[in-house]
Protein backbone atom coordinates (compact mmCIF):
# COMPACT_ATOMS: atom_id res chain seq x y z
CA UNK A 1 0.00 0.00 0.00
CA UNK A 2 1.18 3.78 -1.00
CA UNK A 3 1.78 5.85 1.77
CA UNK A 4 -0.20 8.51 2.61
CA UNK A 5 1.25 11.58 0.40
CA UNK A 6 -2.26 13.67 0.44
CA UNK A 7 -2.78 16.08 3.52
CA UNK A 8 -6.72 15.85 2.24
CA UNK A 9 -6.38 12.05 3.05
CA UNK A 10 -7.18 12.40 6.55
CA UNK A 11 -8.31 8.50 7.18
CA UNK A 12 -8.55 5.11 4.87
CA UNK A 13 -12.27 6.56 3.94
CA UNK A 14 -10.64 8.98 1.98
CA UNK A 15 -7.86 7.25 0.64
CA UNK A 16 -10.65 4.74 -0.37
CA UNK A 17 -13.16 7.93 -2.00
CA UNK A 18 -9.61 9.05 -3.69
CA UNK A 19 -9.13 6.01 -5.21
CA UNK A 20 -12.84 5.86 -6.86
CA UNK A 21 -12.64 8.88 -8.10
CA UNK A 22 -9.44 8.43 -10.31
CA UNK A 23 -10.89 4.99 -11.54
CA UNK A 24 -14.63 6.45 -11.71
CA UNK A 25 -14.54 10.20 -11.91
CA UNK A 26 -18.22 9.91 -13.41
CA UNK A 27 -19.99 8.89 -9.93
CA UNK A 28 -21.16 11.08 -6.82
CA UNK A 29 -18.89 9.20 -4.10
CA UNK A 30 -20.07 11.56 -1.23
CA UNK A 31 -22.64 9.04 0.52
CA UNK A 32 -19.14 6.74 0.98
CA UNK A 33 -17.51 9.41 2.86
CA UNK A 34 -20.43 9.13 5.64
CA UNK A 35 -21.36 5.99 5.80
CA UNK A 36 -18.30 3.95 5.04
CA UNK A 37 -17.37 5.63 8.47
CA UNK A 38 -20.06 4.81 10.40
CA UNK A 39 -19.48 1.44 9.10
CA UNK A 40 -15.94 1.23 10.46
CA UNK A 41 -17.20 2.90 13.76
CA UNK A 42 -19.63 0.12 13.83
CA UNK A 43 -16.74 -2.81 13.76
CA UNK A 44 -14.61 -0.57 16.55
CA UNK A 45 -18.36 -0.39 18.61
CA UNK A 46 -19.04 -4.35 18.08
CA UNK A 47 -15.72 -5.14 19.49
CA UNK A 48 -16.06 -2.51 22.57
CA UNK A 49 -19.65 -4.27 23.30
CA UNK A 50 -18.08 -7.28 23.04
CA UNK A 51 -15.60 -6.90 25.47
CA UNK A 52 -17.89 -5.00 27.74
CA UNK A 53 -20.66 -7.49 27.46
CA UNK A 54 -18.34 -10.83 28.12
CA UNK A 55 -20.13 -13.65 28.25
CA UNK A 56 -23.88 -11.66 28.05
CA UNK A 57 -23.32 -11.24 24.92
CA UNK A 58 -25.26 -8.32 22.51
CA UNK A 59 -28.66 -10.08 22.49
CA UNK A 60 -28.61 -11.02 26.88
CA UNK A 61 -27.31 -7.37 27.09
CA UNK A 62 -30.73 -6.12 25.10
CA UNK A 63 -32.80 -8.51 26.79
CA UNK A 64 -31.80 -7.45 30.30
CA UNK A 65 -30.96 -3.86 29.92
CA UNK A 66 -34.99 -3.50 28.67
CA UNK A 67 -35.80 -5.10 31.86
CA UNK A 68 -33.17 -2.55 33.94
CA UNK A 69 -35.14 0.08 31.88
CA UNK A 70 -38.40 -0.70 32.81
CA UNK A 71 -37.62 0.60 36.64
CA UNK A 72 -39.16 -1.60 39.73
CA UNK A 73 -39.84 -4.17 39.54
CA UNK A 74 -37.98 -4.78 36.60
CA UNK A 75 -40.23 -6.94 34.83
CA UNK A 76 -42.09 -7.05 31.32
CA UNK A 77 -43.75 -9.39 29.72
CA UNK A 78 -42.30 -11.58 26.88
CA UNK A 79 -44.24 -9.25 24.18
CA UNK A 80 -42.97 -6.08 25.68
CA UNK A 81 -39.57 -7.79 25.70
CA UNK A 82 -39.98 -8.23 21.82
CA UNK A 83 -41.22 -4.76 21.13
CA UNK A 84 -37.68 -3.35 23.00
CA UNK A 85 -35.46 -5.66 21.32
CA UNK A 86 -37.25 -6.47 17.71
CA UNK A 87 -36.54 -10.07 17.80
CA UNK A 88 -39.49 -12.85 17.05
CA UNK A 89 -41.55 -14.82 19.62
CA UNK A 90 -39.35 -18.08 18.82
CA UNK A 91 -36.39 -15.94 19.15
CA UNK A 92 -37.72 -14.33 22.24
CA UNK A 93 -38.21 -17.88 23.93
CA UNK A 94 -35.10 -19.23 23.05
CA UNK A 95 -33.20 -15.70 24.25
CA UNK A 96 -35.23 -16.05 28.15
CA UNK A 97 -34.93 -19.71 28.19
CA UNK A 98 -31.45 -19.06 27.87
CA UNK A 99 -30.81 -16.26 30.49
CA UNK A 100 -33.25 -17.97 32.72
CA UNK A 101 -30.91 -20.90 32.77
CA UNK A 102 -28.71 -18.13 33.91
CA UNK A 103 -30.69 -17.23 36.93
CA UNK A 104 -30.79 -13.94 35.66
CA UNK A 105 -34.48 -13.34 35.13
CA UNK A 106 -37.05 -15.44 36.24
CA UNK A 107 -40.31 -16.52 34.29
CA UNK A 108 -44.26 -16.05 36.25
CA UNK A 109 -47.84 -16.29 35.47
CA UNK A 110 -49.08 -12.90 34.70
CA UNK A 111 -51.80 -12.32 37.61
CA UNK A 112 -53.31 -10.01 35.74
CA UNK A 113 -53.39 -12.46 32.36
CA UNK A 114 -53.86 -15.83 33.20
CA UNK A 115 -52.36 -17.06 29.43
CA UNK A 116 -49.37 -14.85 29.80
CA UNK A 117 -46.19 -14.68 31.42
CA UNK A 118 -43.76 -11.79 33.21
CA UNK A 119 -39.90 -11.87 32.90
CA UNK A 120 -38.17 -10.29 36.53
CA UNK A 121 -34.56 -9.07 36.22
CA UNK A 122 -33.17 -11.28 38.98
CA UNK A 123 -30.64 -9.42 41.49
CA UNK A 124 -27.57 -11.69 39.98
CA UNK A 125 -29.34 -9.71 36.25
CA UNK A 126 -29.28 -6.66 37.75
CA UNK A 127 -25.40 -6.91 38.83
CA UNK A 128 -24.78 -7.82 35.14
CA UNK A 129 -26.14 -5.39 33.35
CA UNK A 130 -25.32 -2.58 35.37
CA UNK A 131 -21.83 -4.22 35.41
CA UNK A 132 -22.08 -4.55 31.32
CA UNK A 133 -23.39 -0.84 30.74
CA UNK A 134 -20.59 0.76 32.95
CA UNK A 135 -17.91 -0.75 31.09
CA UNK A 136 -19.93 -0.44 28.01
CA UNK A 137 -19.85 3.67 28.40
CA UNK A 138 -16.42 3.45 29.28
CA UNK A 139 -15.59 1.52 26.22
CA UNK A 140 -17.68 4.46 24.37
CA UNK A 141 -15.87 7.30 25.94
CA UNK A 142 -12.92 6.29 24.52
CA UNK A 143 -13.38 5.81 21.16
CA UNK A 144 -15.33 9.22 21.22
CA UNK A 145 -12.51 10.56 23.09
CA UNK A 146 -11.08 12.75 19.89
CA UNK A 147 -14.52 14.63 19.98
CA UNK A 148 -15.20 17.47 22.50
CA UNK A 149 -18.88 17.81 24.25
CA UNK A 150 -20.45 20.26 21.19
CA UNK A 151 -18.83 17.82 18.51
CA UNK A 152 -20.34 14.51 20.33
CA UNK A 153 -23.66 16.66 20.89
CA UNK A 154 -23.87 18.15 16.67
CA UNK A 155 -22.80 15.01 15.95
CA UNK A 156 -25.62 12.95 17.66
CA UNK A 157 -28.40 15.16 16.38
CA UNK A 158 -27.33 14.38 13.15
CA UNK A 159 -27.28 10.81 13.22
CA UNK A 160 -30.88 11.32 14.94
CA UNK A 161 -31.79 13.08 11.92
CA UNK A 162 -30.41 10.01 9.68
CA UNK A 163 -32.01 7.27 12.07
CA UNK A 164 -35.44 8.47 12.01
CA UNK A 165 -35.60 8.06 8.55
CA UNK A 166 -35.07 4.16 8.90
CA UNK A 167 -36.78 4.16 12.75
CA UNK A 168 -39.98 5.60 10.87
CA UNK A 169 -40.36 2.71 8.16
Amino acid sequence: MQSNSNPLERDEVDRLIAAWKRERPDLDLSPLAVLSRITRIARHLDIARRDAFGDLENWGFDVLAALRRAGEPHQLSPGQLMQETMVTSGTMTNRLDRLEELQLITREQDPDDGRGSLVTLTKTGMRAVDSALEDLLENERELLGTLSAGDRETLAELLSKLVTEFDEN
